[in-house]
């Protein structure tokens, strides 16, 4: 039994991961007014995986990853999780609204979902289809008054759900590998230190000097995206799950209203009924899938029903 003193830090916990976490298109956006994508990532990156790679191997004393294996999956999973995922988010986001961009982040659990019972052959549950077909509806409805007012393209749009594919695939390939004794902070340190230097190529073959200034928007921009959302929010949201993981993913609710607060405040985007109705489609796919979840992990139950 928590202490009311520990259930208001629990919940402290909770609103600021959703903002934090809902915080980093609205960021990326007003980076890209000073830089270009793939520069904006390479620094991102750079920092992150300076800062978690200290904290675990100077501070902790966690050991490095040991073995061929190890270091492969490590590879693999910040390809896919960082270099493929990021990187194309990035990119979309030049041509895709801050709010919009929070949607879809919102998603992912409904694919991951989808893409575990496809990728490992298992029955697909009407829940998950209907789930992903109200958060797919969801992201349209709010998409398309948008795309009329030059805060979203089509190709935006799709390079941007690419990248939510990708994602799922790293959270589906991470959760089915044995990653040993390593700490969580020299996994995300490593997979992120390899996942930049899968993009550096790009950022160096599209690189433009006249393009990028190295003002204090670009480095509010990779610090905030660096230690606010990669480290601060990620920890957060690992002592939400360390408490309960069926409570934490309550807080993933927040994260699309927080986006779209986030992004008409400071991007001035437009708020309409097509936005609210489509995060509620987002929210009820999300209620499904979460809800599924919660019921297997209580019975020990394997229906996807």
């Amino acid at each position: 039994m928590k202490s009311p003193i520990q259930q208001a830090g629990y919940v402290m916990a909770g609103i600021v991961f959703a903002i934090l976490w809902a915080s980093a298109s609205a960021a990326t956006k007003i980076g890209l007014l000073s830089a270009q994508p793939f520069v904006i990532a390479i620094a991102r990156f750079a920092v992150a995986a300076s800062v978690m790679l200290v904290v675990a191997h100077g501070v902790m004393g966690q050991p490095l990853p040991m073995g061929r294996t190890l270091w492969k999956r490590l590879a693999m999973y910040g390809f896919l999780n960082v270099g493929l995922y990021l990187g194309l988010y990035v990119v979309a986001m030049q041509e895709v609204s801050a709010g919009l961009g929070a949607l879809f982040v919102a998603t992912n659990p409904v694919l991951i979902a989808l893409m575990g019972a496809v990728w490992y052959k298992q029955p697909v549950g009407w829940r998950t289809v209907l789930s992903f077909t109200l958060c797919m509806a969801g992201m349209l409805l709010a998409s398309y008054p948008l795309l009329g007012e030059s805060y979203a393209t089509p190709r935006g749009l799709a390079v941007l759900f690419l990248s939510m594919l990708s994602y799922s695939a790293g959270a589906i390939y991470f959760a089915r590998r044995d990653w040993g004794n390593l700490h969580i902070l020299t996994i995300n340190g490593w997979q992120t230190l390899l996942g930049g230097l899968c993009v550096l190529p790009f950022a160096w073959y599209f690189y433009e000097g006249a393009a990028n200034s190295f003002d204090g928007r670009f480095w509010g921009t990779v610090l905030w995206l660096a230690i606010a959302v990669s480290v601060i929010a990620v920890l957060l949201w690992l002592y939400l799950l360390r408490d309960n993981p069926i409570k934490a993913s309550a807080w993933l609710f927040l994260c699309p209203i927080a986006g779209f607060a986030i992004a008409a405040a400071l991007m001035g985007e437009p708020l309409s009924w097509h936005t609210w109705a489509g995060v509620l489609l987002v929210m009820v796919g999300l209620y499904m899938v979460q809800r599924r979840r919660a019921h297997r992990e209580t019975t020990g139950g394997t229906s996807h029903r």
